[in-house]
């Protein structure tokens, strides 16, 4: 039985060094589980493996979408697909790395088929709910009816929440499809860390990203047609850039809120990798002697 190995875990705490590590030392190659690095143009806010490391181990699934276009879990599940059969057909070892929870949960439990329509009068009925009480009000209907789809989501990110809810209350049930690595051995780590070490770690890499022009690129986007409105620019590191370049916000308040939502972000990451079914919750460390007893 051929074996996969899902490197999954929190912002900053060593996925990609991980896996480059034991991708060169067991012959394998990666496939990105990183909704924000499937776009084109979003190198430094989404910390984006350079050309170089990509040229030394194999890549896929990364820069495949323009920045204007969308994306969505069935359209991942089988480009993942193609590319572990792919890898396999080489003799390789097929290792997906990424830390978006949802693509990985899909992979490993299924995921379910189908559309809710949107309804405009229960969106409305939102909208004003959150008028009145705010956001975090609405999040919390969320919350109570399912908190692994809240947990995936900030409260201010007020279009999601509501499609959410949407499709809780208006949704036919459908059968979750089968998982694509039930024909496989897998093993799934998620990289886990101390909360001061990853938040040191967050703002640290936010003011590496500065440095390296993250405002610049996204300006270009910007310049490019790309608007608020694109999915892509619904990504941490992105969407903040909107109210500075409107004049709303000044370029400290800018980076500081990236930093905030980083760490937000965190939370929600660990509170859902433990509704992830038989995965390591482990430290680096940890993570290298799992993996080695796995392959070996």
């Amino acid at each position: 039985m051929n074996k996969i190995l899902i490197i999954t875990g929190l912002t900053c705490s060593g996925k990609s060094s991980l896996a480059i590590k034991i991708a060169k030392k067991y012959n394998g190659e990666i496939i990105s589980a990183d909704s924000v690095q499937i776009y084109k143009g979003l190198d430094i806010g989404s910390a984006k493996i350079d050309k170089k490391t990509q040229n030394q181990v194999k890549h896929y699934l990364i820069d495949i979408k323009n920045a204007n276009e969308t994306y969505n879990v069935g359209e991942f599940i089988n480009d993942c697909k193609s590319s572990i059969n792919l890898i396999i057909s080489k003799g390789k070892l097929p290792i997906i790395v990424g830390g978006t929870g949802l693509y990985i949960k899909a992979l490993l439990e299924g995921y379910s088929l189908g559309e809710t329509k949107s309804n405009l009068d229960f969106r409305n009925e939102m909208l004003e709910k959150c008028n009145k009480y705010g956001n975090k009000y609405v999040w919390e209907i969320l919350n109570k009816i399912n908190p692994e789809k809240a947990a995936t989501v900030h409260f201010n990110n007020i279009k999601r929440v509501i499609r959410y809810l949407e499709i809780e209350k208006f949704g036919k049930p459908i059968a979750k499809t089968k998982s694509i690595l039930s024909d496989f051995k897998t093993l799934t780590i998620g990289l886990i860390e101390d909360r001061d070490i990853i938040y040191s770690k967050i703002n640290s890499r936010v003011d590496e990203m500065i440095s390296q022009g993250l405002q610049t690129e996204v300006k270009n986007l910007i310049k490019n047609g790309i608007t608020s409105n694109c999915q892509s620019m619904q990504a941490i590191g992105y969407k903040e850039w909107f109210s500075f370049f409107d004049g709303k916000i000044d370029l400290n308040t800018t980076i500081e809120l990236i930093k905030q939502h980083t760490r937000n972000y965190c939370k929600r990451q660990l509170t859902f990798l433990k509704t992830i079914n038989n995965i390591k919750l482990c430290n680096f460390e940890d993570a290298e002697k799992q993996i080695k007893e796995f392959l070996c």
